[in-house]
């Protein structure tokens, strides 16, 4: 998920009603994890399926391809538990909690969470975990990501899916104008402190499911109440609100660097498959962006979700897992040809 607005989640906010919206039973229980070594003391979360030979450093399993799953601005692996889930019969899933984020320690230097520097981290996640060329999945800012990580290393991403993400869009959107003033070094953390001192956990959770969800009726009783369990354990964390700031800090330059630098040039040289997904009602990240990305992107479907919002992984897992074995099975007969889509809305 990513961090709401300041003024989302009022005392008069109500919890959502989580009940099931199709009368299913309980929701699925988060993956297991386990931590990893990348190596020059950097250590990440990592939750996964299904504990295989790949996992221990042994190859990969047999006829199995491997999901990598990146979450976005203050998200976690546990973002895509039933989109993983959805496809764990068929593909081995794992879900990184990046650097700062979930249980996964900060980053050493302000300048590891970057943009840049997170797609070094992924890199080298798909590297220790001796995966070959991986199915790169991301979300919001993990869109960003793994859009630098498929141009930096393009031997290691078998297919790209991007779900609502974080490319540079200059206009104003009121839901993402307080990014530069938390961006701030000292002012951004005090606001945060402030806006924290104000409003419990389960206030703040429901304004991120409000900002976040098309329909917060699909959010679960049992998912809700983990999400404020997690978000209690982050308040007393030394380092969660400077994660929160050098976050809106790396999402604000990357809307503000020259076009040359920009994830929109980045996008352009990528020829991977892709799969490219817009929130018909996205509140962080416009849908209106399906048409530049569907003239930017050379080989990627772009598709606008009916009734979603910014995680439609977790909204409509089924429907995104559905459509990313549509565009796996399409490369796959394909041969990976390039080609390009007009926008399916």
């Amino acid at each position: 998920m990513t961090v709401p607005t300041p003024d989302a989640p009022s005392p008069d906010v109500p919890v959502p009603d989580t009940s099931a919206p199709d009368g299913a039973g309980l929701p699925i229980p988060h993956w297991p994890g386990r931590m990893v070594d990348l190596g020059r003391g950097e250590r990440v979360w990592l939750a996964e399926t299904s504990p295989s030979p790949r996992t221990r450093g042994g190859g990969p399993a047999a006829g199995r391809e491997l999901v990598v799953c990146v979450h976005g601005m203050s998200g976690a692996a546990t973002n895509w538990t039933d989109f993983m889930g959805a496809l764990a019969p068929d593909f081995d899933c794992v879900a990184v909690d990046l650097p700062g984020s979930g249980f996964s320690p900060p980053p050493r230097r302000a300048s590891g969470y970057s943009v840049s520097a997170l797609a070094g981290t992924v890199i080298r996640l798909i590297e220790t975990l001796s995966a070959g060329p991986a199915h790169l999945v991301g979300n919001s800012m993990g869109g960003a990501i793994a859009i630098r990580v498929a141009a930096r290393r393009p031997d290691l991403v078998r297919t790209l899916t991007l779900v609502s993400p974080v490319l540079p869009d200059r206009r104003i959107n009121p839901a993402t104008i307080h990014f530069p003033v938390i961006s701030v070094p000292l002012l951004g953390e005090w606001l945060i402190r402030r806006y924290i001192s104000r409003y419990p956990p389960e206030n703040r959770v429901a304004g991120v499911f409000a900002t976040c969800y098309y329909d917060t009726q699909r959010v679960r009783q049992e998912r809700f109440a983990l999400e404020v369990a997690e978000l209690r354990r982050r308040d007393g964390l030394s380092y969660g609100i400077r994660s929160l700031t050098r976050a809106a800090r790396t999402l604000t330059g990357e809307t503000l660097r020259p076009r040359r630098l920009s994830l929109w040039r980045a996008a352009e040289r990528l020829r991977v498959p892709a799969l490219v997904l817009f929130g018909s009602h996205d509140r962080l990240v416009s849908p209106r962006l399906a048409g530049p990305a569907a003239r930017t992107f050379r080989n990627a479907r772009v598709v606008v979700l009916p009734e979603s919002g910014h995680i439609a992984q977790m909204e409509h897992p089924a429907t995104v897992a559905a459509l990313f074995r549509e565009m796996v099975d399409e490369a796959r007969a394909k041969g990976n040809s390039g080609r390009r889509n007009p926008v399916d809305a």
